[in-house]
């Protein structure tokens, strides 16, 4: 018997970012917004991580931006807790940044 296998809400969405990576600035650009909204932080992080996967993964943006991998993994997981500074390095290096408006 054949059991078929269905995508995660996580797999559907990362596929669709690498088809449409402009697409991407506008969803961090949402979780950002709602983030100062209701304080869910998780929902940010898990923007930046799935921008960092679309933009050639972990380890590349670890190199462009001087951070550990593992540190940078850890630090946009579900249970990141990550500086400012790292969230501005990741920024940076996927070419956004923090507009006060």
């Amino acid at each position: 018997m054949n059991k078929k296998k269905f995508r995660t809400f996580d797999e559907a969405q990362l596929e669709f970012y690498k088809k449409h990576p402009e697409k991407l600035k506008g969803h961090i650009s949402v979780a950002l917004s709602e983030y100062q909204k209701d304080g869910d932080e998780k929902a940010f992080l898990a923007a930046l991580s799935m921008a960092t996967t679309v933009h050639g993964g972990f380890s590349k943006v670890a190199k462009s931006t001087g951070l550990n991998r593992a540190h940078l993994y850890k630090a946009l997981s579900r249970r990141g807790d990550p500086r400012l500074s790292t969230i501005m390095q990741v920024m940076g290096s996927l070419g956004l940044s923090l507009k006060v408006g």
